[in-house]
């Protein structure tokens, strides 16, 4: 588990712990050396990063049937509890490999959202 703004010093599946706020984690995984990230949303934000895939991951079926042009894979239960945890979860590490190896196609930030480069500046508060 890598502390905010702390370089990753191995390879493999590494967490990031950083601030809940959409726009900061980003910035701050990207500046750990982040080449992937899986950006869980419950409200649908459209976000994206211009230097790394973002793997956009819903935790209710409802936003991911809604926002199906921005989330990639659906973590909410009506959808998986056919399939048990061990089903999304296989589900999600074959798309972070498809995706780490550039055989899936990655589209940019879509429904008109501009990638974040970099920011830093927040107004609301960070938790």
């Amino acid at each position: 588990m890598l502390a905010p703004g702390e370089r990753v010093d191995r390879k493999g599946l590494i967490f990031a712990a950083t601030p809940a706020s959409d726009f900061i984690c980003g910035t701050l995984q990207l500046a750990s050396g982040m080449t992937l990230q899986v950006f869980t949303t419950g409200r649908g934000t459209p976000y994206g990063l211009a230097a790394a895939p973002v793997i956009k991951m819903a935790t209710r079926d409802a936003l991911a049937e809604r926002w199906h042009d921005l989330i990639d894979i659906s973590a909410g239960g009506h959808r998986h509890r056919a399939r048990h945890d061990r089903g999304c979860g296989l589900e999600l590490f074959r798309l972070i490999l498809d995706v780490a190896k550039r055989s899936v196609s990655r589209p940019g930030p879509t429904a008109g959202a501009s990638p974040t480069p970099c920011p830093l500046f927040n107004p609301g508060p960070v938790t």
